[in-house]
């Protein structure tokens, strides 16, 4: 899968994903109607309205992007007819050939990790018979629990060609209280890199390992050092956008090939018909999925501005 990735990178000359983190408030007013119509006040109807906005959001920018992520969190805060509405989008989004990363930010050991590892990126055994259920191509991993959680997706990945982005460096503004503490002369940060690479190195796609990493776009400096430590490990890179980061911070998250990182922006693209920038080109609410795709367009071309 890291594969495609790069394959549809390549094709769209955008190292972007689109975050399809949705919060309810940012639904506009004649989903939200049209569902609760349908299914009532209920979380049903709040699912189903989640599920049209982001139906709506990737009809108006499938061909520009290689890939998307959804936030199982934004899902499940409606309870399993939330996380139906994940599995469609999930489902939805691989209708259109877009790489779908899970961000599930999954930490155990043992059995439990195994599940986890089962559940989104492998096949469940049932009886005689297998099967897929969430399904997403990429899972992302949080270590602390050390090899004995990451180690299950790691099979995982080698037996059904998938992927995880590990959280290395997150771009939240608390992250440095453990991320950056020193320990025998390095922060934190840089020896999970260091076992990013080490776990990644027998786990190869053609030019990148199936093993990633999460390293935040505001945290430039950091991400220029981690690429050092991770050549080989594709960035997903938080960050950009809403909270503060910009092409001309994302240089370094980046080989000299052109590759190795996709940024991620969220509220910045599937909100974007609430920015002022939007709204003076004619974006009202019944057309906010216009709005999502100028976003997309001007993402892609403020960080190829950055990368010449």
């Amino acid at each position: 899968m890291i594969n495609k990735l790069v394959e549809k990178i390549k094709k769209t000359n955008a190292p972007i994903v689109v975050g399809l983190d949705p919060m309810l408030s940012y639904v506009p007013e004649h989903i939200q109607k049209a569902a609760f119509a349908e299914f009532g006040e209920t979380p049903a109807g709040a699912a189903e309205a989640i599920f049209q906005f982001n139906k709506a959001i990737v009809d108006a920018t499938y061909d520009l992007i290689p890939a998307v992520k959804p936030q199982i969190a934004m899902y499940e805060q409606f309870g399993v007819e939330g996380v139906k509405a994940f599995q469609k989008t999930v489902d939805y989004c691989h209708e259109k050939d877009l790489v779908v990363i899970g961000d599930v930010k999954r930490g155990d050991i043992g059995s439990t990790s195994a599940a986890y590892a089962t559940g989104h990126l492998g096949k469940v055994q049932i009886g005689s018979k297998s099967f897929s259920t969430f399904s997403e191509d990429f899972a992302t991993v949080n270590p602390y629990l050390g090899t004995d959680g990451i180690k299950p997706f790691v099979d995982v990945c080698k037996e059904e060609k998938k992927g995880i982005f590990i959280l290395v460096k997150t771009s939240n503004p608390s992250s440095g209280e453990f991320q950056d503490r020193e320990i025998d002369g390095k922060p934190l940060y840089q020896l999970v890199g260091e076992k990013v690479a080490e776990w990644g190195a027998d786990c190869m796609g053609d030019s990148y390992s199936y093993v990633g990493a999460v390293v935040g776009a505001t945290y430039p400096e950091q991400g220029k050092l981690l690429r050092k430590v991770m050549p080989k490990s594709f960035i997903l890179v938080p960050g950009y956008g809403a909270q503060g980061g910009k092409g001309a911070d994302l240089v370094h998250f980046f080989n000299e090939d052109g590759l190795g990182a996709i940024i991620n922006s969220s509220r910045g693209i599937i909100a974007a018909y609430k920015q002022e920038k939007y709204q003076n080109q004619g974006i009202t609410p019944e057309n906010f999925a216009d709005a999502s795709r100028m976003a997309v367009v001007d993402m892609i071309e403020d960080i190829a501005s950055a990368l010449k």
